[in-house]
């Protein structure tokens, strides 16, 4: 084989990186997202979560993403998404999923929320983060 055709995509890749634009480091301190310190877990086995965000200038769809896992752990469950609005000003958020059945009992978890927004670059949807946040919650049953 080769090495021409190894070096080129080599340097295709490199070239592309360096010209797609940086992500900043952290949310400005404006843009925020919570979680609410209890979640439910409905008889069915569907699970809800809650809290609040505020955004500005988002240019592409907004999202609130968030997932839970017991605090014991490192496994987390997607739990829902929810379109955000990025005016400036605080809004609440509520996700719902239903986890594979057995996974989350009542008691102690962890959750993780995310505002995240798709920006197209180059041509591509790139992720930029406005905000998140992980916290220690407790899931309710109801």
């Amino acid at each position: 084989m080769s090495v021409r055709p190894v070096l080129a995509a080599v340097a295709g890749v490199a070239l592309f990186l360096l010209a797609a634009p940086a992500l900043p480091a952290s949310a400005a301190p404006y843009e925020t997202v919570t979680v609410d310190p209890v979640g439910r877990i409905a008889e069915d086995g569907t699970v809800t979560l809650s809290g609040t965000y505020r955004c500005t200038g988002g240019s592409g769809p907004v999202f609130v993403s968030s997932s839970v896992g017991e605090r014991s752990s490192l496994s987390r469950y997607a739990i829902g998404g929810t379109r955000a609005v990025c005016d400036g000003v605080e809004h609440s958020w509520e996700n719902t999923g239903k986890p594979t059945p057995g996974v989350l009992a009542p008691g102690a978890a962890r959750a993780e929320v995310t505002l995240m927004e798709l920006r197209v670059q180059g041509g591509l949807p790139l992720p930029y983060f406005h905000a998140a946040e992980e916290r220690d919650i407790t899931m309710t049953k109801g």
